[in-house]
């Protein structure tokens, strides 16, 4: 007998019959279907609240409370120069958005520092918001050029940040 879709069937044992509850004492989960006595996880309509300790104070407000999040922490995309050069060719513009569209980082919505980790044989032309001494200069010295990307007040404020 050949295997089409009108044949197929698990192999016994595999499956088994869906348990029904409250069905009598004979069913095995009969009365109380398998809940246990009274109390408020044997209702219906319960759900329990993450954290949740039955009145006792949970355990995250026992434990104190120890440092903060500074909420104005500048965020970087960190890109290395070994990156840049497995990934270019001679005379490409490096800039954020050319970046997220190879998929070499996430997001272009925060500013771009190029980090001096490797070695830059071609002649880029990259476009970012930072870079560390040594990135600037290995660029350069390959015959390319590093250009700071200036940031206003627009961009600014379609992030919802400031310097104010």
């Amino acid at each position: 007998m050949a295997l089409s879709l009108n044949n197929l069937k698990p192999p016994p044992g595999s499956t088994h019959k869906k348990k029904r509850r409250g069905r009598g004492p004979g069913s095995g989960l009969g009365k109380t279907a398998g809940r246990g006595h009274k109390g408020q996880k044997s209702r219906s309509g319960y759900s329990r609240r993450a954290g949740f300790e039955g009145g006792q104070m949970p355990l995250q407000r026992r434990l104190p409370k120890r440092g903060f999040t500074n909420i104005f922490k500048k965020a970087w995309i960190e890109v290395r120069l070994s990156t840049l050069e497995a990934n270019f060719n001679s005379g490409d513009d490096v800039t954020p958005e050319v970046l997220h569209e190879r998929g070499l980082i996430k997001k272009a919505k925060h500013d771009l520092v190029i980090l001096g980790n490797g070695e830059v044989t071609k002649k880029l032309n990259v476009y970012a918001h930072r870079f560390t001494k040594s990135a600037r200069a290995k660029v350069e010295k390959a015959g390319g050029t590093a250009h700071l990307i200036e940031k206003t007040v627009s961009d600014d404020m379609e992030q919802g940040t400031s310097d104010e």
